[in-house]
């Protein structure tokens, strides 16, 4: 998966702005949590394709050193074990951003303070 920028929902970002003062991460971080988080949940399916009016992200800013890792967990839950058709380059980044947005919207209902985020990673390990 190969991109330079990723603009986000203006949803997603209004909602990082409320949990970035509640927690007091960074939207980088609680991208990253919210990414592991709507994975979790399994495949995007025919989820609507959220809007690209909120935040943009380097790539290196959004997933750093775990970029290919993020890749390899998005093609696996999206793809499945055996994909018949790889999906391309342009639809991975789509539902990378519904990954974000779905995960985004989970953490803004879960985490109220910093415990909280905590509790929800310490609680997938």
């Amino acid at each position: 998966m190969h991109y330079s920028k990723l603009r986000i929902s203006a949803d997603a970002t209004s909602k990082l702005r409320f949990l970035r003062t509640r927690t007091g991460l960074t939207p980088n971080l609680l991208c990253r949590i919210a990414i592991m988080l709507s994975l979790e949940e399994g495949p995007l399916g025919t989820a609507p394709v959220p809007d690209e009016a909120g935040s943009e992200f380097n790539a290196y800013t959004l997933t750093g050193e775990y970029a290919g890792l993020i890749a390899a967990l998005l093609r696996w839950v999206e793809e499945g074990p055996s994909p018949d058709q790889p999906l391309e380059n342009d639809e991975l980044i789509v539902r990378l951003r519904g990954h974000i947005h779905r995960g985004v919207g989970t953490l803004s209902v879960r985490s109220k303070a910093p415990a909280d985020v905590l509790r929800l990673v310490a609680g997938a390990a």
